[in-house]
């Protein structure tokens, strides 16, 4: 359904709505109001004066931005599905952290020496909050991106498939304006799945390990404040990470009506990069690859903290959200629906 279809469509459907009560009501909260509608409001019945507002039209309350965005954020989160995969994300850090305690309960070691990714086990019976870091590392290879495609694949493609997509664009909502609070909501998401893992290793942390000063990976030792503060920020840093792949999933999610198919999709295409990634051989490509930087987290437990690999990393996914935002825009503002 082309733009003026759906302008058409709201013009045309807004007195009989608001005048009968029983027009469709979109989703994620966004519905028409219709003050005044009825006999109440209109002519009277037998025998009743005109009220003052006899003769005007109802008026179409438009949802507003913010209103709109709240309730997309609730319909996503209140998913059964968006809850499992929660579940599965805060699961994590307990099984890493009991692995460990129990490895290292007859006071041998886990792992082995590094810097970077896993390597950050082998601080984690030192001080708890080094399995934030751990479970962080554990779980952005595959499981949190997972979450995150799943999510930003179902986000139009599940409206679609549902038979909602015409009643928001009915609403009316705008095209561009519904993408954007599509994104956003994905967006969020991605800082919401991300807070649950760090917040479930700290706690798991803090309560089969010591918490203390947090030597970094320099070698400089810092208060156990500091530390804290650090790994906020590395939790907002993954969570920006992961913005690249919400484009990508936002832009297949416009291309088919299948929510299924749009999630699988996005897994896929996911699962195929992070195997391109790991191929030497094609070395020449891997620095445009989405994931590649990923880890470059570690770097903010240096002292100085090296942002070289930091700022590559939130370049590259901004260059994803620019080149996949606008292809989903042009995709979803030009295309029919009829569902």
């Amino acid at each position: 359904m082309s733009r003026a279809e759906s302008r058409a469509d709201a013009q045309a459907g807004a007195p009989a709505e608001s005048g009968s009560g029983t027009g469709p009501a979109s989703v994620s909260g966004a519905r028409a109001e219709a003050p005044g509608a009825g006999p109440a409001a209109g002519a009277g019945g037998p025998g009743v004066p005109p009220g003052p507002d006899a003769g005007q039209r109802p008026v179409r309350r438009l949802p507003r931005p913010s209103g709109l965005l709240r309730s997309e954020l609730l319909t996503t989160l209140r998913r059964w599905r968006t809850l499992a995969l929660l579940g599965v994300l805060a699961l994590v850090p307990v099984l890493v952290g009991i692995a460990v305690r129990i490895e290292t309960g007859d006071g041998g070691s886990v792992g082995g020496g590094g810097g970077e990714g896993p390597a950050f086990i082998t601080q984690v019976t030192n001080n708890g909050l080094f399995l934030v870091f751990t479970a962080l590392a554990a779980t952005l290879p595959f499981f949190l991106p997972m979450t995150v495609g799943v999510v930003a694949g179902d986000s139009v493609a599940g409206e679609a498939g549902a038979g909602t997509l015409r009643y928001l664009l009915v609403a009316p909502s705008g095209r561009t304006r519904l993408l954007l609070v599509k994104f956003t909501a994905v967006a969020a998401f991605c800082l919401a799945a991300t807070a649950v893992v760090a917040a479930s290793a700290l706690a798991v942390g803090a309560l089969l390990f010591p918490l203390g000063e947090v030597t970094l990976l320099s070698g400089t030792t810092v208060s156990f404040g500091e530390g804290l503060l650090r790994a906020a920020a590395i939790a907002v840093l993954v969570a920006a990470s992961l913005l690249g792949l919400a484009a990508i999933g936002l832009f297949v999610s416009t291309l088919t009506d299948s929510g299924v198919a749009a999630m699988a999709a996005t897994v896929g295409l996911l699962i195929t990069v992070q195997i391109v990634d790991q191929i030497p051989q094609l070395d020449a490509v891997h620095p445009y690859l989405f994931p590649h930087h990923w880890l470059s987290f570690a770097d903010l437990l240096r002292d100085p903290v090296y942002w070289e690999p930091v700022l590559r990393n939130l370049g590259l996914q901004g260059l994803y959200v620019a080149v996949f935002g606008s292809a989903a825009w042009a995709r979803f503002t030009t295309r029919d629906v009829t569902a």
